[in-house]
């Protein structure tokens, strides 16, 4: 496995996302079939990891996407605002007025509590950025001398919207190639996205190519089998128990596959209740396991902790802190992301270090 390295300082952005920003409607502590209140937050597998790079680590981030011209994207639109990310390559389309060819994307998600299971239901058929396709979003210009950045980050959420996404992430990837910049994507499966299109075979087919062009690999306990056909050897079908020797195996051999790949890098959680959960991760990098165990860890909201583990993942690594502190800086922001509401971090780069250096949660003040 080659070296990372990481672009010089001189690129517009430190991280550039390409994925689709839903609207978050969170029942809070109730049910989706039966509240008569939601709060409203923005959020997207690519888009996370943008946010907390902007919010909790002070980087500058952009995402790349499209919306509707309504009122529900110009809330998307305000709230990516209000978390700091650049929005100068969102581009809006003209929207006909009920969604019959156009829309927004908006996903319920409940919180989950205790024997009761997080659950989301997504609303996101025809959305505007289902619909990019190659040539929509000038790439050589986004990564030329004008703008550049040091991280492009995509992944299997946006790969999995419809067959020209995967073709434009392709397409993105080819160019950020040619400037050196370092490729992250996150495999992210979801089932209900590859449902209609070819199940986990068609997910295979279009996420072998695409990790034939990315540096850096995240994935957790599912992901890989799911998304590469790569199987974690002594897992039971619930991830009850995770043998850290058969993760270990694991990312081997996706090395082994990709020879393109420097990093490969899988979080660790075991579900005992959703408001308990163990959580660590394990990496290879440079042909070396860092190993950061599980800890237990209290939930109030899960989604988005994967998201908030490639943040601070990726922080570490252009921040030259080297690769066992990024690891463990990714494990700390992804457990401080799930004790808030919503999907993306209300950490703070204090919080992270804190926890880092086995801080305890004793009052600060």
């Amino acid at each position: 496995m080659e070296a990372i390295s990481i672009p010089e300082a001189s690129r517009r952005w430190d991280c550039l996302s390409l994925g689709e920003v839903m609207l978050r409607l969170d029942p809070g502590e109730g049910r989706i079939h039966t509240t008569r209140h939601f709060e409203v937050w923005e959020g997207g597998g690519e888009y996370n990891v943008a946010r907390g790079l902007r919010r909790c680590f002070g980087l500058r981030t952009a995402i790349a996407t499209v919306l509707a011209d309504n009122p529900v994207g110009r809330l998307v639109e305000d709230c990516i605002l209000q978390g700091g990310v650049d929005t100068s390559l969102l581009q809006w389309v003209p929207y006909d007025g009920v969604g019959r060819t156009v829309r927004n994307g908006l996903n319920f998600t409940e919180r989950g509590f205790g024997v009761r299971a997080a659950a989301g239901c997504s609303d996101r058929g025809h959305t505007a950025i289902s619909q990019a396709k190659r040539g929509d979003f000038h790439w050589d210009w986004i990564f030329g001398d004008e703008n550049g950045t040091k991280c492009f980050h995509t992944g299997g959420i946006f790969a999995a919207l419809s067959p020209s996404t995967a073709e434009v992430a392709i397409e993105a990837m080819e160019a950020a190639r040619k400037t050196g910049t370092l490729i992250s994507y996150d495999l992210n499966f979801r089932e209900s996205l590859w449902k209609s299109t070819g199940g986990k075979a068609k997910a295979q087919e279009v996420n072998r190519e695409i990790v034939r062009k990315v540096d850096l690999l995240l994935g957790n306990e599912e992901d890989f089998s799911a998304m590469l056909g790569v199987e974690i050897k002594g897992v039971s079908a619930d991830f009850a128990e995770l043998p850290i020797a058969g993760y270990e195996e694991m990312l081997r051999e996706v090395a082994a596959a990709y020879p393109n790949l420097k990093l490969v890098a899988s979080t660790l959680r075991t579900a005992q209740t959703a408001s308990r959960n163990a959580w660590g991760a394990i990496a290879l990098y440079a042909d070396k396991i860092v190993h950061v165990p599980q800890r237990e860890i209290d939930i109030l909201d899960r989604i988005g902790g994967g998201d908030s583990f490639a943040s601070g993942l990726i922080y570490g690594l252009l921040a030259g802190k080297g690769i066992e502190w990024a690891v463990k800086c990714g494990v700390a922001h992804g457990a401080l992301a799930m004790t808030t509401p919503g999907d993306t971090s209300m950490a703070t780069l204090a919080e992270v270090e804190r926890l880092i250096k086995g801080g305890s949660a004793r009052i600060a003040r």
